[in-house]
C-alpha cells in the first residue's frame, strides 16, 4: 500500500449500516431510517429526497436517475438488479421538427432540452419492489426542510453563484432560487415550500401525484409556454423498467454498471484496457496518470460513436466489451507517447448527486440522480417547485446518429452507478459524480483500490485527472514533475480550475463484518455508520 498524504479525512467504520451521500442532512436522514429499522431502500430514498432540497442546483424531482441494488435476502439474494429510471422524448419531438424550425443543436436552456423526468417514477418503483416503510416517513426530512429552509453549505454556495446568469433566464427560477436578486451565500437559509408540497403529494399519491394532476400539469403548461412538445400523456406514459446489467472482470473482481443508455460500458470497457497496461501498485503516478488518459480518450470516442437508447438503436455492447476490442484499443497506446482523438460533441455536464447505503442485513445500494447541469434547463415550474433536467441536450439533431433524438426515446446518460462483487457476495457499492468524467473517474477510483491497497477514503481524496476535449486536466494536488512528464509526452496539460467530480463508497469487509465508508471532501458530505 502507498503512503497518502496528511491532511486526508478517515473514514467512517460501522457494523450495523453505513451511508455515504455528498451532504450531511441527506447522510444523517439515511441513518434515521435505519436506525428505525427501514432498509437501504427506505433510506436511499430519505436521503434523495432531501438532495432533491437542499442541492437544487445538482438534482431533483424534475430529472433522472439509475440504481443498481443487491438484496441479501430473496429471490434475487447475491445479484445486482439494474434500474433505468432516466425519461424519454416527447411524443411530438423529432429531429426533423426541430430542423423545420432552423435547430441543429439542441440549447441547454431551452425546453427541448427537457425530456420527462424519470427519476420519480423510478423511485416509486423500487420502493414497491423493495422498500419497507412508508414514502411519507421516507420523506419527512425533505418537506421539513422544504417549508423550513437549510443553511447553504459552501461548495454549494460557491456552484449556486457560479450560476447566477443561467438562472436569470428563467422569470420563475429567478424568484425561487435567487433572494434579493443574488444567490444565497454559505450559512444563508433557503427553503422549497412549493416543492415540499410536491414531495407531500408523492408521498400520498405514488407516481401519480407527480405524472398526473395538478403537478404534471404544472411542468407541462411551464414547458408548452416556451415552445415544448411536451403532452400530458407524455408523462402519464413515462415508465422506468428493470434491465439485466453489464459487467466485465477486474483484478478478480466482478464491476457491475447499468447498461446503455448510460455510459456505464465505458468505464468497464477502460478497465479493460487497464488490465493490458500494468497497471498496479508499484506503477509510477506520472505513467498512471499517462495511461489512464489514453485508455479514456478511446473509450469515449466509442461512446459518442455507438451509444444511445438500445430500445432506439443498436448498441454492440457485446463487442465492446469482448477481449478482441479491448486488445485493439490497448494496442493503440504507447507509454511514451499521447493520441490524438477527437473532441466530443456533447454538452459539458458536472451536477449530479451520488450515494450509497448498506443496510445491517447486508443489502446494498447504489444510487444517482442528476438534473443534468447546474440547475438543470433553468426552466421552473413554479406551482410545483420542480426545476426541470435538460438531459435532452445530450441528443443529436440527427435522422442517422445512433443517438439522435426520436419520440419516446432515451439520450445517452453520463450518470453510472457502481457494484463490485466478489465470490458471489458484494464487496463494494461505488459512484463517482462528475458527468462525462464518471466512467473515467470509475476505472480510476476502482484502481486505486484494487490496484493499490488504498482504503475507499484514500482512494476518493487522491488528485485526479481528466483527458477531454484535446486537454489533459490535472487537479492541484500533483506535483510540477507529473505535470511536465505529461507535457513531455505530447499532452496538452492544463491545471483543474475546479475540482474534479466528488463520490461516495462503501467497502464490506465480510471477513471482519466491518463496513467503511468513505465521502469525498469535494463535496460537502460524510459517510456515518451504525
Amino acid at each position: 500500500m502507498r503512503d497518502f498524504q496528511a491532511g486526508g479525512r478517515s473514514p467512517a467504520y460501522g457494523e450495523k449500516g453505513m451511508v455515504a451521500t455528498s451532504h450531511p442532512e441527506a447522510s444523517l436522514a439515511a441513518l434515521d431510517q435505519l436506525r428505525a429499522g427501514g432498509n437501504a431502500v427506505d433510506a436511499a430514498l430519505a436521503a434523495i429526497s432531501t438532495l432533491c432540497v437542499v442541492e437544487p442546483h445538482m438534482t431533483g424531482v424534475g430529472g433522472d436517475c439509475f440504481v443498481l441494488y443487491s438484496p441479501a435476502n430473496g429471490p434475487k439474494a447475491g445479484q445486482v438488479i439494474a434500474l433505468n429510471g432516466s425519461g424519454c422524448a416527447p411524443s411530438g419531438m423529432t429531429s426533423d421538427a426541430l430542423l423545420e424550425q432552423g435547430i441543429t443543436e439542441i440549447d441547454y436552456q431551452s425546453a427541448h432540452a427537457v425530456t420527462v423526468p424519470g427519476a420519480i417514477d423510478a423511485w416509486c418503483r423500487l420502493h414497491e419492489a423493495y422498500g419497507s416503510r412508508p414514502l411519507d416517513a421516507l420523506f419527512a426530512r425533505a418537506i421539513e426542510l422544504g417549508e423550513e429552509g437549510y443553511r447553504v453549505l459552501p461548495r454549494i454556495a460557491l456552484d449556486w453563484a457560479d450560476n447566477t446568469e443561467r438562472l436569470m433566464k428563467d422569470a420563475n427560477a429567478t424568484a425561487a432560487f435567487l433572494p434579493g436578486g443574488k444567490a444565497p451565500a454559505a450559512g444563508d437559509r433557503h427553503a422549497q415550500p412549493a416543492l415540499a408540497r410536491t414531495l407531500s403529494t408523492i408521498a400520498a399519491k405514488g407516481r401519480k401525484g407527480f405524472y398526473e394532476g395538478a403537478v404534471a400539469e404544472d411542468m407541462v403548461a411551464a414547458l408548452r409556454a416556451l415552445g415544448g412538445f411536451h403532452s400530458l400523456e407524455d408523462f402519464a406514459v413515462q415508465s422506468s423498467e428493470f434491465v439485466e446489467p453489464i459487467k466485465t472482470s477486474y483484478r478478480d473482481h466482478e464491476v457491475y454498471e447499468c447498461p446503455p443508455n448510460g455510459q456505464g460500458v465505458i468505464a468497464l470497457m477502460i478497465l479493460n484496457q487497464l488490465s493490458r497496461l500494468g497497471f498496479d501498485g508499484d506503477l509510477p503516478e506520472l505513467d498512471r496518470v499517462h495511461l489512464l488518459a489514453e485508455a479514456t480518450k478511446l473509450g469515449y470516442a466509442s461512446r459518442d460513436q455507438y451509444l444511445a437508447d438500445p430500445a432506439k438503436a443498436e448498441v454492440p455492447v457485446e463487442e465492446l466489451l469482448s477481449d478482441s476490442y479491448a486488445d485493439k484499443l490497448r494496442n493503440q497506446i504507447k507509454l511514451k507517447s499521447a493520441l490524438v482523438t477527437p473532441d466530443t460533441d456533447l454538452p459539458e455536464h458536472k451536477d449530479t448527486v451520488y450515494l450509497t447505503i448498506v443496510d445491517r442485513d447486508g443489502n446494498a445500494i447504489s444510487f444517482i440522480n442528476s438534473i443534468f447541469q447546474a440547475f438543470g434547463s433553468t426552466r421552473f415550474a413554479p406551482k410545483s417547485g420542480v426545476m426541470l433536467h435538460n438531459r435532452g441536450a445530450s441528443f443529436r439533431v440527427s435522422n442517422e446518429h445512433p443517438n439522435g433524438i426520436a419520440p419516446g426515446k432515451r439520450p445517452l446518460h453520463t450518470i453510472i452507478p457502481g457494484m463490485v462483487m466478489r465470490g458471489g457476495k458484494v464487496v463494494m457499492p461505488f459512484g463517482v459524480m462528475g458527468g462525462h468524467y464518471q466512467a473515467t473517474g470509475h476505472a480510476n477510483f476502482l484502481s486505486r483500490v484494487l490496484d493499490e491497497g488504498v482504503d475507499v477514503q484514500q482512494a476518493l481524496e487522491w488528485p485526479r485527472s481528466f483527458a477531454s476535449d484535446g486537454e489533459l486536466k490535472i487537479e492541484v494536488g500533483y506535483d510540477e514533475t507529473v505535470y511536465k512528464g505529461l507535457t513531455a509526452r505530447g499532452h496538452k496539460v492544463v491545471w483543474a480550475d475546479r475540482a474534479i467530480g466528488g463520490g461516495q463508497a462503501i467497502w464490506i469487509d465480510h471477513a471482519r463484518g466491518v463496513l467503511v465508508g468513505g465521502s469525498d471532501p469535494r463535496k460537502d458530505g460524510c459517510a456515518l455508520g451504525l
